[in-house]
């Protein structure tokens, strides 16, 4: 039986969604939970766990997608999976929706796009239960300056200048062609957020996003020079980086028979 979690994390216990020898990761300890409750694979090795794509340490997920096959061993239905395995993961990891799916269903290959969400703290001091949560900013800021410089990312462009490169990959080979169907900006209070919708997100893409949209609402730069590194995205990449704490994967989109319950956007 195939399994699809729709799940909730706090990514600050994390060095991310991928299995990392000698770090705690989210996929680690799903996978462990699996084994904790059905046993290990036929092969005697851990059933794996695949999801929509990787989170990087430190960022969290409403909604975060992920598949694996039960061992056959279990003769557990999905709502008993969905109790077991949150009694046995820890409070930081919550499977919110646990539904069976079709044996070709795939979590990161059927996907077609998904939904971030980050979120700046414009006060002069962060409140304790913003900690981790948010990307504290104080002094000037102009939320005009960021509206403007959101508008210029929609479209479908070669972000190459604001990704990072993961261990092997190189600028030469790599796909970095994207479209971003909505960048918005909403303000409450000393809470802004940015919405991003796109078929897909290179690595650190939002958060290099939103660290050159904060430059600019900072009067550090201005909105040419987006326009420029989108135009010539193999200059030399200017490296401005958000940190993780404000950066949460809110929904991943499927199409209409696959597609899981939105997360409140």
């Amino acid at each position: 039986m195939r399994l699809k979690l729709t799940l909730a994390y706090d990514g600050r216990p994390f060095a991310g969604w991928q299995s990392q020898r000698g770090r705690s990761t989210v996929q680690d300890t799903v996978e462990a939970a699996v084994a904790a409750i059905g046993g290990p694979s036929p092969d005697g090795s851990l059933v794996r766990v695949h999801s929509s794509g990787r989170t990087d340490t430190g960022v969290h997920a409403l909604a975060q997608v992920a598949h694996f096959d039960t061992p056959p061993t279990t003769r557990l239905g999905e709502a008993e999976w969905h109790r077991a395995l949150n009694a046995v993961l820890p409070p930081a990891i919550r499977i919110m929706r646990c539904e069976q799916v079709a044996p070709d269903f795939h979590a990161r290959f059927d996907a077609t796009g998904k939904i971030y969400r980050y979120r700046l703290w414009h006060g002069e001091v962060l409140p304790p239960l913003e900690y981790g949560l948010a990307w504290h900013l104080h002094g000037c800021l102009s939320t005009s300056l960021l509206h403007k410089g959101a508008r210029i990312f929609v479209g479908t462009h070669d972000f190459t200048a604001f990704s990072a490169n993961r261990g092997g990959e190189k600028d030469a080979t790599a796909d970095k062609v994207r479209t971003i169907h909505r960048a918005d900006f909403h303000q409450d209070g000393e809470l802004i957020t940015l919405t991003l919708e796109g078929d897909g997100f290179l690595y650190k893409m939002i958060r290099m996003i939103v660290g050159a949209l904060v430059r600019v609402a900072r009067g550090h730069d201005d909105l040419d020079r987006l326009r420029h590194l989108l135009a010539n995205p193999h200059q030399k990449k200017p490296g401005w980086q958000a940190p993780p704490d404000g950066l949460q994967l809110v929904r991943v989109i499927y199409p209409p028979s696959y597609s899981p319950s939105p997360a409140t956007l």
